[in-house]
Formats: C-alpha cells, structure tokens, sequence
C-alpha cells in the first residue's frame, strides 16, 4: 500500500540551545503588527534562532527583501555544520500545551508532493483546503528554491476516526527518547518532541497512513462519494507553503531523469500532520480587516452587491450574520437567500470585487476578536473590521470532498500565537 506521508532524516539544534531562543512562529502570523517580529528578533539576536532561517510576511514588502533572502540562506549553511547537530531517521511525535491547557498531538514526517496537486478541479491523495493564489507563491520561492534546508509551519489533518496514526505514535512515548521540551517564545506555549525510530512501530505508522488513503477507508468514510479518488489528508494551516514547495519541485523534477524522481529531497516536504477529531484541534474564524476606505462607502458597496446578487439583507431571519467595527461603532449585518454554503464565501467575493475597484484598499487577514477591534482604533477612520461566524471543524473534509476547496483564510487551527512554530529541520540537498 502507499504512503503519501513518510519517514525523513530530521535535523535538531543541540541541546544546549534551548526552544525558548530556536523556536519560531509561523511566518504568515502577524502580518500587521510589526512589533511582535522586532519582539521576537530582539530575542533572537545573535542567538541560534530558526528565526533567522524564514521570512516573516511583514517584510515582504520591504525595500531590503533580497538581502534578507541572501542572509537566510548564508544563516542555513552555516547551521548546517554547527546548530543542526542531531538527526532523527523516521518521525517525531509531538505535544504542543495550547492556551487553556489542551494538547496538542502531532506527528512530524515527510508529506510525498507527488500525492499533492493544488490545480483547481484536481483530486489527489493530498489536497489544499484553499483556493492557492499562485501571486502568493514566487516571493516564497525565492527562499525555498535556494534553500539548502526546510523547516514547517504546515499542519496537515486526517480524518481519522479510529485513532490510528498520530493517537498511535502517542501510545508509545514512554519508550520513546525524549528530543526537546520548553516553553516556546512569546507566549505559544510549552512543546515536547520524542523520537519514532524504532523500524517497528515506523512501519505501524506507514500502514496506517497508507490505509487512510485506500480506496476502501475513505469509501466507508465518505458513503456518498463511494468510488471517487481517495483523499488521505489536507492542508490544516500552511496551504501557499505547500504549494510552494509543490511548486519548486515540478521545476526541479523538469530537469531529472525520470529514475532519478524517487529519492530527490526536494520531493519531499516536512509537516505535522494532526488529527481533526482530536479536542485539541479548534476551528477559530479568519476575520477581515479593510483599510484605506470611507466606511459608508463601503457598507454602500455592499448593498449594491448584495442587489446584484439577490442577498436579502434581514437581521432578523438571518442566514448568516456578519458583526462589522469602525472607529466610531457596532452593526451587526443579516444575510439570506446567500447562495454560498458558507458565511465567508460571501464576505471574500464581495471583498474581492469591491477591493478591485479600489485599488487604495488593502485587506488583512486577523485572527481574534480583539486583535480586529485593536487595529481598527489604532488605524481609525478608514480602517473596518468583519467579523465572521465560525466554522465548524466538521465541515471540513466533506466540503473539500464535495466542493474541492473552501474560500480563501476560511478558518485558522487555534489562534495566532498557537500556530506552528519552526523546530525540526530537514535538509533539500540531493
């Protein structure tokens, strides 16, 4: 049977580096408040740090963006011989202590990019939750595709209902070797990370990843869609650095010999792959921050579109309802007769189609409530929040089964600051 996630060698800083100073939040966190990353580089300075192997998203736009790529990889050579000291061949088992004390469970290996495909209408063993928009992925590429190591944010879900994968890897980690543990920096919690190199129970996961994605297993999971193409897992958070690395492979794969495929690092990517059903995985909503923009504008933008599209707005006999903060204010907007599935397919085409024709519009991506609330004072008139209803985690895999993918930042797995943060490492040297 065949495994679309595998084994890998993993590189680790020694020991004596702490994951307080190595540890990193995911780069696309933040992407507003530049003060959290000159925090976290403050921290990091002159330090072993992954943060000086990623580009955090806020400096995408900066005028020093290529010597900031240059510097990353320089910092990569240079650990490679002198950080990344410790191998690990096989998997690692993660647990990640979340605010308000939950656990998460995880197992870090090598997503197989020849199981994933993000072409709309594609139905392969790995899909994207998330229309990829290809315009995200060259600035990544200029950092992956001279890179001579990788380290993940990406967080991978299975549906897997018999606990047989990552709870699996959990069972056994009393008899596994202890590889870190620490609180990570600026409050993201407390992480634990064991090693899974035993042959045996490496080959218990390979099966059981391998059966998730049988023709069989996702036929009894999905009734309805009996005889499609299997689908094994899907992108929980990290979508465009899936397809990036997706991306720099078939560019490298272009140019190999055939027999040449199988081994290439590059076919690979490193991710952790969770399981939805776990408690710890919560579905928090993505809101929307517009700025840039006259406030009734907009509203009046939106009423005009909701008429073109038959919307009724009725904050009464609502179909969904969408909570919208200016500087001054609170409203709450009902929508019926939406002909989307989901509250924020309808936010993200108006979004789309207003932003288009005003081109001094700009939008971010916000996870909390207050955060929305935090940055619409502090940028004033001109600035609106949307606060979207959440989405139920349930709905995720049997939307990607219907539908293919799900509107763009539909949801966020935890809040910001629980994202994945950069630890283990592989490298992409053939």
């Amino acid at each position: 049977m065949h495994s679309c996630f595998v084994p890998a060698t993993i590189l680790l800083p020694r020991e004596d580096i702490p994951v307080s100073q190595w540890g990193c939040l995911a780069c696309d966190q933040f992407t507003s408040q530049p003060e959290y990353w000159a925090d976290a580089e403050a921290l990091a300075a002159e330090k072993p740090s992954a943060l000086h192997m990623v580009l955090p998203e806020v400096y995408l736009d900066q005028p020093d963006l290529q010597q900031r790529i240059q510097t990353i990889h320089a910092t990569m050579e240079e650990y490679r011989t002198s950080v990344l000291t410790r191998q690990v061949k096989g998997f690692v088992y993660v647990e990640r202590t979340l605010e308000g004390g939950s656990v998460r469970q995880g197992l870090v290996g090598a997503v197989d990019l020849e199981d994933y495909d993000y072409t709309p209408g594609a139905k392969p063993l790995v899909r994207p939750t998330e229309n990829t928009v290809v315009e995200r992925i060259p600035p990544r590429m200029a950092v992956r595709q001279d890179a001579s190591l990788e380290s993940p944010h990406i967080l991978m879900l299975v549906d897997d209902r018999k606990n047989t994968l990552v709870e699996q890897a959990a069972a056994a980690k009393d008899s596994l070797p202890l590889l870190y543990q620490g609180q990570l920096p600026l409050g993201s919690g407390m992480i634990r990370g064991w090693a899974v190199e035993d042959p045996a129970l490496v080959e218990k996961l390979i099966a059981a990843m391998a059966d998730l994605g049988s023709q069989a297993s996702f036929d009894q999971r999905y009734p309805d869609f009996a005889g499609q193409p299997p689908m094994a897992m899907v992108v929980g958070d990290g979508n465009h650095s899936l397809a990036t690395a997706k991306a720099c492979w078939e560019k490298i794969k272009a140019q190999l010999p055939a027999d040449q495929w199988e081994n290439h690092p590059a076919r690979y990517c490193l991710a952790e792959v969770c399981n939805v059903h776990s408690p710890a995985i919560v579905f928090e909503p993505v809101h929307r921050v517009v700025f840039g923009t006259a406030g009734p504008e907009m509203l009046l933008g939106a009423a005009e579109y909701c008429d073109q599209e038959g919307i009724v707005m009725d904050k009464n006999r609502p179909q969904y309802s969408i909570r919208i903060i200016t500087h001054s204010k609170r409203l709450v907007m009902g929508l019926r007769r939406c002909k989307e599935p989901l509250a924020v397919a309808v936010v993200q085409k108006f979004l789309d189609r207003f932003i288009a024709g005003h081109q001094e519009c700009t939008v971010d991506y916000i996870h909390g409530e207050d955060e929305v609330a935090r940055l619409v004072q502090q940028h004033g008139r001109g600035t609106i929040g949307l606060l979207l209803p959440e989405f139920p985690k349930e709905q995720l895999f049997c939307g990607v089964v219907e539908g293919g993918v799900l509107p763009r930042k539909t949801f966020s797995m935890g809040k910001a600051r629980e994202k994945r943060c950069y630890l283990e490492c592989r490298s992409l040297l053939p």
